[in-house]
């Protein structure tokens, strides 16, 4: 299996070997230049959801992989390289990597390729940098120097039907009138495609990087090709600890539902009970970059959603400017306040 998805790789003019070029949606030869289309299953709906009930035998098995896996001596992430490995640094955190026998994962259902090129998200790293407030005078120099890697991400969509029986408690008035009031309701909410990472590497700064651009429309059948030139790291998680991890999440999107439909300003405890039906999930692979650069002693990464280019990032920040602009808002302030006394002398 593995030799055939390495065979498929091949220039068919100069027998050189192909990577996915995200310009081009297509395999382009690192020998000759040629660009090959990647052939999908039509039939195949990579949009399509798969049931799930707590309730009832699942019957989805890991299967046994040979592809390479490199797994970070670092932070203990776990990619492949289909193709050439292209590096012996972790997309994660930069960190070695050591290859180590292939093993059990699930298959994947879709995924979305990259539509940004390397370039592309340099740039888009560099600007990002530019327009941060206090940065160092050097940072944009040494951004330009990191190093960009590719990755396909694991992610999980779930669709759920809620049905939410809440009780909340809300302050009214103030001092002497204060009073703590509560109430009780029934809401229903109807998740759909709720993105969920799939891994614990996949960081809230990765996930919220990528978040607003996903649209099931652009999912696309797995095929190895599209994997060609970029690390990714497979599933691992079953569905039920899929949603075990996204629990917190769901959680946090209940209880602002509840405090929209409560509509008081002044809640100070929720809870809730929810009877969950109607699970359907997707396994999907979502393309990122990573640029990973470091501050001093301090490691550090800018995230580049590979479908827009939203970014998201870690920075550092110069004590200098930060002082300069503390003094420059202590000013105003003082300035604002002398001319609102005066003008109430007048």
């Amino acid at each position: 299996m593995e030799q055939a998805s390495q065979r498929a790789l091949l220039c068919p003019a100069c027998g050189g070997q192909c990577v996915f070029d995200p310009a081009q949606q297509m395999l382009s030869c690192e020998s000759c230049g040629a660009a090959h289309a990647i052939a999908v299953d039509a039939s195949y709906d990579p949009a399509e959801e798969f049931h799930y009930h707590p309730d009832t035998p699942h019957t989805e098995q890991p299967v046994l992989t040979r592809d390479r896996i490199h797994q970070c001596e670092t932070c203990g992430g776990e990619v492949i390289f289909t193709g050439p490995a292209l590096s012996d640094r972790c997309a994660y955190c930069d960190g070695p990597v050591v290859l180590r026998p292939g093993d059990e994962s699930f298959l994947t259902m879709g995924l979305i390729p990259f539509r940004l090129t390397a370039d592309q998200a340099q740039a888009r790293a560099l600007d990002w940098v530019n327009r941060r407030i206090a940065a160092p005078g050097d940072l944009t120099d040494i951004v330009a120097q990191g190093r960009v890697a590719g990755l396909y991400a694991p992610f999980f969509t779930f669709d759920s039907h809620e049905v939410v029986d809440y009780w909340a408690s809300y302050r009214t008035g103030s001092g002497k009138n204060a009073r703590t009031r509560k109430t009780r309701g029934r809401i229903k909410i109807a998740f759909d495609d709720l993105l969920a990472p799939a891994s614990p590497h996949v960081t809230p700064m990765i996930r919220d990087g990528i978040l607003h651009d996903f649209h099931p429309r652009d999912l696309r059948p797995y095929q190895p090709a599209f994997l060609s030139g970029f690390a990714a790291e497979r599933h691992h998680l079953s569905v039920p600890e899929g949603l075990e991890a996204n629990a917190s999440d769901k959680d946090l999107l209940i209880r602002n539902r509840i405090r929209t439909h409560v509509n008081k300003n002044r809640i100070v405890d929720i809870g809730y009970k929810t009877h969950t039906s109607g699970i359907h999930y997707r396994r999907i692979l979502l393309p990122v970059w990573i640029l990973h650069y470091h501050y001093g002693e301090s490691a550090m990464k800018v995230v580049v959603c590979g479908l827009r280019g939203r970014t998201f990032g870690e920075r550092p920040f110069s004590k200098l400017k930060l002082a300069a602009y503390s003094a420059t808002l202590s000013a105003l302030a003082i300035v604002t306040g002398w001319l609102w006394g005066a003008a109430g002398l007048l």
